[in-house]
């Protein structure tokens, strides 16, 4: 497999795991991501939840390259949201066009905006209008409940001053079920004249090499859940040789120290909470662990015997 030297891998955006603690730590140990993406930002109450300021607060001394996505449906609430995130100092910005969950989708936003191209299209112009020195992006699926929504969107999008588009090929109302669409994202990677990247179901080496054989003129792919499960994909897949279990093992247990310093630090609710923030990690982490471990660990009521559960499984994990 060859890999183009410009090939990108970016880091998909999850709510509730890929926040700034898990980008650093990631970046720190494992690398080979060209940019992370944020979990989007979004109004709440006609301003900004303070986890979300937080998460896309530059951090001093840092360069990791950080993309924030927004979600939005009307035209004040997006000039709001890049306003904001352009006083921090970010010259680029995604927009969510994909999210599937139904709280989102019912107030027209992420996969909810598919199916209303003239919103699309009012968000694009005052892009090209009002912000023409920011470099946007978007996310999107194939539609909203039906494949066809992008035929409408896909011209708009080619016409547009946005930089990039990242297609995950499912609808909004199939949220992660059933399988993804090849043959439609065969059909829009034949229309789309904007560099391209791919995210869906990406999770090992193999998985990467299909899509790039596939369609050898797309400028990267996206990784999430895959990248979760395994921090070494992006690496793995650069040097075409998967990592050996012991170091990846040991690496997870280096981030996971990283992201229980960063916690602690920040997070005022004291060991149960700061406990349940870290159980959130294991729904994605080695999925292919020991059970009973994994267990162990799920099950700790204590921050002491979690702790304990995480070394026991990482620090000992089994050689290849």
């Amino acid at each position: 497999m060859i890999i183009k030297n410009d090939f990108k891998i970016l880091a998909a955006p999850l709510q509730g795991y890929t926040e700034s603690a898990w980008r650093i730590a990631h970046d720190t140990i494992f690398g080979g991501v060209n940019a992370y993406y944020t979990p989007f930002v979004r109004m709440e109450k006609r301003g900004f939840r303070n986890k979300d300021k937080r998460d896309i607060t530059p951090i001093e001394g840092n360069d990791i390259h950080v993309v924030p996505q927004i979600i939005a449906s009307g035209t004040d609430e997006f000039r709001f949201l890049v306003d904001y995130i352009v006083s921090l100092g970010y010259t680029e910005i995604d927009l969510n066009m994909g999210c599937p969950f139904p709280l989102i989708v019912n107030c027209g936003k992420g996969s909810g905006i598919l199916p209303h191209a003239d919103k699309i299209a009012s968000l694009l112009k005052i892009m090209e209008e009002e912000f023409s020195d920011i470099d946007f992006s978007v996310k999107m699926r194939l539609g909203m409940d039906s494949a066809d929504d992008w035929h409408t969107i896909l011209p708009m999008l080619n016409d547009s001053c946005i930089s990039r588009i990242t297609l995950h090929p499912r609808l909004g109302s199939q949220q992660y079920k059933g399988v993804v669409d090849i043959d439609s994202f065969a059909e829009f990677y034949t229309k789309c004249s904007k560099p391209l990247i791919y995210n869906g179901d990406l999770v090992n080496i193999g998985d990467i090499n299909n899509i790039c054989n596939m369609f050898p003129d797309i400028e990267g792919v996206m990784l999430g859940r895959g990248l979760l499960a395994h921090g070494c994909l992006a690496t793995d897949f650069r040097s075409q040789t998967p990592m050996g279990r012991h170091e990846l093992y040991h690496k997870t247990l280096e981030m996971h120290s990283l992201m229980y310093r960063h916690y602690s630090s920040v997070i005022e609710g004291g060991d149960a909470q700061l406990l349940q923030k870290l159980k959130t990690m294991w729904e994605y982490w080695i999925p292919d662990m020991d059970k009973k471990k994994r267990k162990a660990i799920l099950k700790a009521s204590r921050l002491e015997l979690y702790t304990r559960a995480v070394y026991d499984a990482l620090a000992e994990g089994p050689l290849v």
